[in-house]
């Protein structure tokens, strides 16, 4: 990404090499306990197979998006004038990397082919270092450069990588009724990356169509459909809204269940200056490096609780969900959801340290602790 000047306050480059490299370990680690948590959210019934399923391969992409970054910026602060420049991230809210990172991406991924035609081979790559540093004695940086952006452009080009954004694509879920009561059930799936958040956010919608064409074979609907969610993605927009507005622009389509889940932000003592209980437990629990973070997942779903008919055309009537509010306190209203559930993602040290101060507002918090092994365990 080419360096500015005019860098918003809440947005930092990494300029060391170590730094740099630490900070992708870090997303490393996170983006591995991931799929694990959303295996003990199915065992634990909020969410079923099909849905961890979908939300793995999101994970798994957002790790690839991950290894292809650490890859381009591998030699940042090493090429004084050359190279991609540094590495921007939101330091105040996300923790993750701005959505500019994302879209710069996008645009090399067009171009990944044509650069690997240029640049050497793996094997040629090393083979040239171990001569530089046997017969002349010297670092190969510029050659340890080129092989980081070998790497970059071979990531991008294996493709699977999560990108700003992912469109939707369904998944069949079987069928209801026969002849004209047929109803077949489907699982949209899709994910972007939130331009104002800068937060991986990802979108699972239960719905049953009722048209004469199955909903993805439909070559009208289907890709009108697509454009109207990716339309809608947006972290601003509240699930009501979202759903209310498809219910009614697709007659024949009708949401059952909504679920937006954001994969962050990220905690981290060394990187990030938010405020608020997880930033002083961080900063308390003096974790050594690779378990010095906590990321926050939270899940918002929208549920149909009745259906209802209204008049369309002359003759014609068509279904209408009514979806179900949080009735607690009135905060339905406020968030546009039946329900909310928040959870951090951290390791064992921070979770002692967060256990012992019990700050307020965390007994409702769901905790995954993970384990350098791999293990985790849930804790409220």
């Amino acid at each position: 990404m080419p360096e500015t000047d005019a860098m918003p306050d809440d947005h930092s480059a990494l300029e060391d090499t170590r730094v740099t490299r630490r900070y992708f370990r870090k997303f490393r680690a996170i983006t591995a306990h991931l799929a694990r948590v959303a295996g003990v959210m199915e065992s634990e019934g909020s969410l079923d197979k099909q849905e961890v399923e979908v939300l793995a391969r999101y994970i798994v992409s957002l790790g690839f998006t991950f290894r292809a970054l650490a890859n381009k910026y591998h030699m940042s602060g090493r090429m004084a004038g050359l190279g991609p420049g540094r590495l921007t991230f939101d330091r105040e809210e996300s923790g993750f990397p701005i959505h500019a990172e994302l879209l710069q991406m996008a645009s090399d991924a067009a171009q990944a082919t044509k650069h690997l035609k240029t640049l050497p081979s793996q094997a040629k790559l090393r083979d040239q270092m171990v001569k530089e540093i046997v017969g002349a004695l010297t670092i190969p940086t510029k050659l340890q450069y080129a092989m980081s952006q070998r790497l970059y452009y071979e990531e991008m080009a294996k493709g699977d990588l999560f990108w700003p954004q992912m469109d939707p694509d369904a998944i069949w879920r079987g069928n209801s009724g026969e002849g004209r009561d047929l109803r077949r059930k489907y699982i949209v799936h899709w994910a972007v990356y939130d331009s104002g958040l800068n937060l991986p956010t990802i979108y699972l919608m239960d719905l049953e169509d009722t048209g004469r064409v199955a909903l993805p074979k439909d070559e009208s609907r289907w890709p009108q459909v697509q454009a109207h969610l990716v339309a809608q993605a947006m972290g601003g927009l509240k699930l009501v809204t979202i759903a209310s507005g498809f219910d009614h622009d697709f007659d024949d389509l009708h949401p059952k269940r909504l679920k937006r889940i954001h994969v962050g932000p990220m905690y981290s003592h060394a990187f990030t200056r938010q405020t608020g209980p997880l930033r002083d437990m961080l900063a308390e629990a003096r974790a050594p490096e690779g378990e010095d973070w906590a990321l926050a997942w939270t899940m918002e779903e929208l549920e149909s609780e009745r259906v209802e008919t209204e008049k369309a055309g002359w003759f014609g009537r068509v279904e209408r969900e009514v979806f179900a509010l949080d009735p607690f306190s009135g905060r339905g209203a406020d968030t546009g959801a039946t329900r909310m559930s928040r959870a951090v993602i951290l390791p064992q040290r921070p979770f002692q340290v967060l256990a012992e101060n019990n700050p307020p507002g965390f007994r409702d918090v769901r905790k995954f602790v993970v384990s350098p092994g791999g293990q985790v365990l849930s804790y409220w």
